[in-house]
Order: C-alpha cells, then structure tokens, then sequence
C-alpha cells in the first residue's frame, strides 16, 4: 500500500493534466489553475524542507571538519539573517535591510564567481579549441570568426559580421533547435514513465 497509493495518485494526476492540455475548456482551466494552486502549496513545503537539509549538513560537516566550522556558522547565520530580514512587510522596498543584503552582498559574491568563471571559461576553451582533428578545427576557426565581430576592423566589419550573422541563424540556431527538441523528447519519455510507474525513483527506491 505504501507503493501503490503514491503510483496511484501520480498517475491519475499525471493523466488528468495530458488529458486537460487536449481539451480547452473552462474546466479544463479551472483544473489547470488549481494544480498550478497545489504546485505552490508543495513547493512551500518544499523550501522548509530544504532549509531543515541545509541546517542538517552544515551541522554534520562541521562535526566532522574542524576547519569547515567557521563557514558553516557563516552559513546558519547568514540564512538566519536573510529569513528574518525577509519577514518584514516592508522588506521588497528599496532601501530596506532585506533589500541592502541583496545590493551590497549577494550582487558583489555573484559579480566575483562570475569573473573567476571567465578564467575557468577560457581555459576549457583553450583545450576544447585545440586542432587535433577536423571538427575541432571547425569549431576553432568558427569561433574565432563569431569572437571577430566584437572588433571593429573597417570594411571587413560589414563582411563579418554578415558572416557571423548567418552562423548564428543558421547553424547555431539548427543545433539549438537540435537540442531544444532532444531535452523535449526526453523529458516527455521521463514523465511517461512516471506516469506509467516505471521509473520510482521518487519514492526512495531504485
């Protein structure tokens, strides 16, 4: 019963979703907006449930690492900080505490890992832009095409940025439709699986 009650319900709520995308109707609608309603509810649980996580691991790591202790009181604090900052009515106003974090914490930690990604970004392409075969000498030569645009060079500008603009709507743009399609498809594949109960990953079990 502990495995069949939940395949139960996701799959009557699974069929009652495919079913109401094909048939447009108020009820339909009305059904659309009252899981959309339930997806809300769930997912609030889900953010206490992963704050609890949070607190859980940084306590374990910082029994099990000395040296971890001083960044998971930094951590537990922070969070603190931020929930009961976060409470207040007024904490979306501009100037506000809440908001002071944001502006002048989060924005300048996320400034910094972006900077060090560049360095990280360049090397990868460094090696991945190596010309050891055929296509790696196409994808070398078409990046440094696509890079060349960001550099006035006179008349030659026009030519290449012409040349950019193709490899960009044509190429690039059927490659990404490429992937767009293969993440839909298997993304159709895992919910019917889902749905039908044979992936049950979600239940704890393999």
């Amino acid at each position: 019963m502990k495995r069949t009650l939940p395949l139960a319900i996701v799959f009557v709520a699974g069929m009652i979703m495919v079913i109401q995308h094909f048939i447009p109707s108020q009820q339909s609608e009305f059904v659309y907006e009252y899981a959309n309603d339930w997806v809300i509810c769930v997912g609030i649980y889900a953010i206490m449930l992963g704050i609890w996580s949070l607190v859980r691991v940084t306590v374990e790591k910082a029994r099990r690492d000395p040296d971890e202790r001083v960044y998971s009181i930094v951590t537990l604090v922070a969070m603190a900080v931020m929930i009961i900052a976060g409470l207040k009515s007024e904490s979306l106003q501009t100037g506000s505490f809440f908001m002071k974090i944001f502006q002048y914490v989060l924005i300048p930690i996320q400034a910094t890992i972006f900077s060090l990604l560049a360095f990280y970004i360049a090397s990868a392409a460094y090696r991945a832009f190596r010309a050891r075969s055929a296509l790696a000498t196409l994808l070398l030569l078409t990046a440094f095409i696509v890079m060349l645009r960001m550099i006035p060079l006179g008349p030659i500008s026009s030519v290449n940025q012409t040349v950019v603009g193709w490899i960009l709507s044509v190429p690039n743009l059927a490659a990404k439709r490429a992937i767009i399609m293969g993440v839909g498809l298997g993304a159709i594949a895992m919910s019917m699986k889902i749905i039908l109960g044979i992936e049950r990953s979600y239940l704890g079990r393999d």
